[in-house]
């Protein structure tokens, strides 16, 4: 079964992660890996941040010579601000010590007041450090991981920028296939709609003018998606439960759909599910749409998977206005700023497209099995040979 654990903070010296359950055989580069990692970067309204924090990749264990090996994966993730200078050598040292300045007046809409009380901390920067999104520079080297599996057996995930503040994509409008995710890369805010887009860069620039952040939403597709990923037999094995859990446990995400989840709870049934038809063509039964997302049941329906994140804006603002107290003194004042971005929902995708790969590779892996990449794709292609005539 696909795992992943991450380790490290937001100024610390690196960020780990170590994936395991991958079969042997899997070819995979670093230059893969890193490029996936660039694409976290990308969108208009991000901050200067990401120009110090520069991803430095090391393969550290379970790849040879280009292929996995069937034993975990582990990945090191170097911040490269930390070498430059010593700026965060004191104050995120592991070693025993104090720091020269607490950080007090905790910031609405982060961690760090319930943290702290959580855990009995005095400095919120113990708690800001892990909770920041800085973290999921480990999760996308995971994912990275999960889609080149997942490519073994055609299947591909995207992501693209469906709103911004108030900003919309017209529902009527196509959306994009793999083919043109560059496309998609390529806009500022990583938006298919360039109407939209344009529409949406005002949006920031507005917001940025103000000091202010922007929330957003993205869609996230996969394709190829084979029949039967998940189960209806248990709670916790329901492929769109996996999925909003694993979307939601993103930075800032509030809320997440499968399909049209929200907008059909305000449909009559009659026009509210997705309509079976054969087709001869194929010999496959098909879904005539996609308002239920690619699933029911619990598990996939072998069409187009549809999950939508909603990113709430960032809380911390470039003109802190966010009324707080200063766990010290109990007096009222004025939430903290760090480095920040106006937004990051055009990265939150990239994000999104990760923990999606994720959860699919990882159904994938306990439907289909396999120690082998070679195995694992007779088993796939095998299982997909049964569906034939529908299932006869």
């Amino acid at each position: 079964m696909l795992r992943f654990l991450t380790a490290g903070e937001s100024h610390g010296q690196a960020l780990v992660v170590i994936v395991e359950g991958l079969p042997a055989g899997l070819h995979i580069t670093l230059e893969e890996i890193q490029a996936e990692m660039g694409r976290r970067r990308l969108g208009y309204g991000r901050g200067p941040r990401q120009r110090f924090e520069v991803d430095e990749l090391a393969l550290i264990g379970g790849v040879r010579h280009g292929r996995t090996l069937g034993s975990p994966v582990a990945i090191e993730i170097k911040n490269t601000e930390w070498f430059r200078s010593d700026k965060w050598h004191a104050e995120m040292d592991p070693a025993p010590g104090a720091t020269a300045a607490a950080l007090t007046q905790v910031r609405p809409g982060h961690a760090d007041l319930a943290g702290m009380q959580k855990y009995g901390f005095t400095d919120a920067r113990d708690v800001l450090e892990r909770a920041s999104a800085r973290e999921t520079a480990a999760r996308v080297a995971a994912g990275a991981l999960a889609k080149a599996l997942l490519r073994t057996i055609d299947i591909e995930i995207i992501s693209h920028v469906i709103q911004m503040g108030a900003a919309r994509v017209d529902p009527e409008t196509a959306r994009p296939t793999p083919d043109e995710l560059d496309r998609v890369d390529e806009n500022p805010v990583r938006c298919f709609d360039i109407a939209a887009a344009d529409a949406m860069v005002a949006a920031i620039k507005d917001a940025a003018k103000e000091g202010d952040s922007l929330g957003g939403v993205v869609e996230v597709l996969g394709f190829g998606i084979p029949v039967g990923l998940g189960s209806h037999v248990h709670w916790d094995r329901k492929i769109d439960a996996l999925l909003t859990q694993a979307v939601m446990s993103i930075q800032a995400v509030k809320g997440v759909e499968i399909g049209d989840g929200f907008d059909v709870a305000g449909r009559l049934g009659s026009v509210a599910h997705d309509a079976i038809h054969w087709d001869t063509e194929t010999e496959r039964y098909r879904r005539r749409s996609t308002l239920a997302g690619g699933t029911e049941g619990g598990m996939t329906t072998g069409e187009l998977l549809v999950v939508r994140a909603a990113m709430k804006p960032l809380a911390t603002l470039n003109r802190p206005t966010l009324e707080t107290v200063d766990t010290a003194t109990k007096e009222s004042a004025v939430s903290f700023k760090e480095r920040t971005d106006v937004t990051a929902v055009p990265a939150m995708g990239v994000v999104a497209e990760t923990m999606v790969a994720l959860v699919v590779a990882a159904e994938a892996q306990r439907k289909f099995g396999g120690d082998s990449v070679a195995e694992f794709q007779r088993n796939a292609s095998n299982f997909e040979a049964t569906l034939i005539d529908g299932g006869r």
